[in-house]
């Protein structure tokens, strides 16, 4: 994603001045009567999200007002000056004042810049931004740009964003940064990572496990997990057209954990990372697994399986106990797992699993600082007992329906044992309508307020 921001002298930039209900008197007492004249004109009244171009005496943009929520607004977003890159003109801009979060508001402004333009023209806005004063630039394009990774990984569909494409994109970045890349796949797959190869057998397209490993031996082990059903049919128990309609992004978990790698590994920070990415396809086919199935985890808990569509956390599973293995500082897992936390939550607040009291406060605060929202859900210990089969060891989709995102974390606890702190967060990845800085489509969850943790505790 090129970058947005521009190094030219911010005197040759046209001022943006942010304006709220609360101080619009005043500001507009401080204009030039042609401009108060003219905003009234255009009845400007200082609405959040509503801009306007005032014209300078040679016909040319004088400045622009842009309107915000007060700062006492229970709703206020922060991200707001995200829109601005889709409504201002071609040219150069720089804020005249300082708007509610000014680091919040540069990067909402880099990240309302992004286009996915793979399959038809869709150029970025022709809009650059002088940094304001204070703001760490390096920092924001960094995000800005592992958010546009997040973005083309979940937005490309799944024709072109198969297991082998996905493993391309985490070999690529790799090489970009002197990694260690492995793939694991065939045979050695099918005996060492049997739910993996499970879900994955029936496509066309081989299962594969992806690993990444970057960073000095020595330093504290952080291990990224992502979740990488490339399409999700529901296998045999076969989803609804409606409910197949966006499972492009069922590999949004591996789009976020190579986001935060690619963030982790650009700022050089002091950890020795793992990336595991289970790459699957979830297809229907003869040799589709079936439910009541029954199969030997990596672990070597037996997993009897109630639904095929809960295929996600059997994925996460086998990666899961490898990372475990070498018993990480922090081990970390995403992936799209559950609509129930859609419907607990709903699309804009993932909610997040630890029993590691310290990580859940440092997780909340740096969700809330980087305007990443998260919410921290129970590892609730008496649902545990429904997770219980009569065959097997556990079932993968316990009947009944209820708190279907916190059972999938306690079935993925079962496999986390040696870790010292762990942190299971349920994504959606996706924006279903466009909002400030957050155009429809995928999106970057999760990743920015755990790459504020890492940064914080690995600097």
């Amino acid at each position: 994603m090129p970058s947005v921001f521009e190094t030219a002298p911010a005197t040759a930039a046209t001022p943006i001045t942010f304006v709220t209900k609360a101080t619009w008197d005043a500001i507009q007492g401080e204009l030039p009567a042609p401009a108060r004249q003219f905003a009234a004109a255009n009845d400007f009244a200082a609405k959040a999200g509503k801009l306007l171009v005032l014209p300078a005496a040679d016909g040319g943009i004088a400045q622009v007002l842009f309107g915000l929520e007060d700062a006492d607004h229970k709703a206020r977003d922060p991200f707001r000056p995200g829109a601005l890159p889709g409504l201002l003109p071609p040219g150069i801009y720089r804020f005249a004042n300082a708007p509610h979060d000014t680091r919040l508001a540069a990067l909402a402004f880099a990240l309302g810049c992004y286009r996915f333009g793979r399959y038809r023209t869709n150029k970025a806005p022709e809009v650059r931004l002088v940094p304001p004063d204070g703001v760490d630039t390096a920092e924001i394009i960094r995000m800005a740009d592992a958010a546009a990774l997040a973005r083309d990984l979940i937005n490309t569909p799944s024709n072109d964003m198969g297991p082998a494409e996905l493993a391309e994109v985490a070999r690529d970045l790799a090489t970009r940064f002197g990694a260690a890349f492995n793939c694991i796949d065939g045979d050695e797959l099918a005996q060492n990572f049997p739910l993996i190869h499970a879900v994955g057998m029936a496509s066309t397209r081989p299962p594969r496990l992806i690993e990444l490993s970057w960073g000095d031996p020595a330093h504290p082990k952080v291990t990224l997990v992502g979740k990488g059903v490339c399409f999700d049919t529901g296998g045999l128990d076969l989803k609804p057209s409606s409910g197949m309609l966006i499972m492009k992004k069922d590999m949004g978990g591996a789009a976020n954990v190579l986001a935060l790698a690619q963030m982790v590994m650009d700022a050089q920070l002091k950890v020795r990372l793992r990336v595991l990415i289970p790459a699957v396809e979830n297809a229907v086919a003869g040799n589709a697994f079936r439910p009541l199935d029954i199969f030997r985890s990596r672990k070597g808990i037996t997993v009897e399986i109630g639904n095929t569509d809960a295929e996600g956390r059997l994925v996460l599973a086998d990666a899961l106990a490898l990372a475990d293995e070498e018993t990480p500082d922090l081990l970390v897992d995403l992936g799209t797992l559950t609509g129930a936390a859609r419907v607990a939550l709903g699309p804009d607040l993932p909610p997040f699993y630890t029993n590691d009291e310290a990580l859940a406060g440092d997780v909340a605060s740096c969700a809330t600082s980087e305007n990443d929202p998260l919410w921290r859900m129970p590892l609730w210990p008496a649902y545990d007992a429904w997770l219980d089969s009569k065959t097997a060891d556990i079932t993968n989709a316990p009947s009944g329906g209820f708190a279907g995102s916190i059972t999938c974390a306690l079935f993925l606890q079962r496999f986390v044992e040696h870790a010292r702190s762990w942190l299971h967060v349920d994504i959606y990845g996706w924006t279903p309508s466009a909002r400030p800085g957050r155009p429809e489509g995928g999106e970057c969850q999760a990743a920015r307020a755990i790459y504020k943790l890492l940064s914080q505790r690995y600097a």
